[in-house]
């Protein structure tokens, strides 16, 4: 069975070659993804020891235990498709869990978005005003979005209008319609033969003495 679709090329593959190509993308993506969320997360384990944290007040703490658990959820919805790799390996069930792991990648990424605002928000408070750091915030956080959803949006409405069929019809050249000869009303349609069916004239006369 030969998996084709239309945003592969000229590639042609079977289902689980192309289930296998698709789940190492998805690896190399985790992989990129995770180490952000390491970093970031580590710093947060490690911000609550130090004395700058004894410094916030009662809505920045709240703010830093939303985004730790933000990183928290994150980093498990990243290591989800390792387990799940591992607890349905031998199952024939490679596609879907290709589907299952982007997913629990896709939550990561929210949930990677909502851990850095939050943790920009609490950073920035220190800096400046309540007010600004929730302006600066609410910017970084749209760019954010922009840069992450927009191409993805806009790459598939294009592949979704160019799969809609089109009911425009080609224009018919004067050229192309038959024009009746002399003593028909219509067009000339064939008969079997070829021969007109609506002149008279068309129409073979048999000769006298003709079998």
């Amino acid at each position: 069975m030969i998996a084709r679709a239309a945003n592969v090329g000229q590639r042609t593959e079977t289902c689980d070659e192309r289930a296998d190509r698709l789940w190492m993308d998805l690896m190399h993506e985790v992989r990129v993804v995770l180490t952000a969320v390491q970093l970031l997360f580590a710093f947060l384990l490690a911000a609550v020891f130090t004395p700058a944290y004894e410094r916030l007040d009662h809505t920045e703490r709240l703010l830093y235990l939303l985004c730790l658990v933000s990183g928290a959820g994150a980093l498990v919805a990243l290591t989800g498709p390792v387990a799940l790799h591992r607890l349905v390996t031998g199952l024939k069930v490679k596609t879907e869990a290709v589907a299952w792991a982007s997913r629990l990648v896709t939550v990561a990424l929210a949930l990677l978005l909502t851990m850095t605002s939050l943790g920009l928000l609490v950073v920035m408070r220190q800096i400046t005003g309540a007010f600004t750091a929730l302006l600066l915030t609410i910017a970084l956080t749209l760019w954010c979005g922009l840069c992450w959803g927009v191409p993805a949006f806009l790459l598939r409405r294009n592949l979704r209008i160019g799969r809609q069929p089109s009911h425009r019809h080609d224009p018919v050249s004067p050229h192309d319609v038959p024009r009746p000869r002399k003593g028909c009303t219509s067009p000339r349609p064939m008969g079997p033969k070829g021969a007109s069916a609506a002149c008279p004239e068309d129409r073979r006369v048999p000769r006298r003495g003709a079998p």
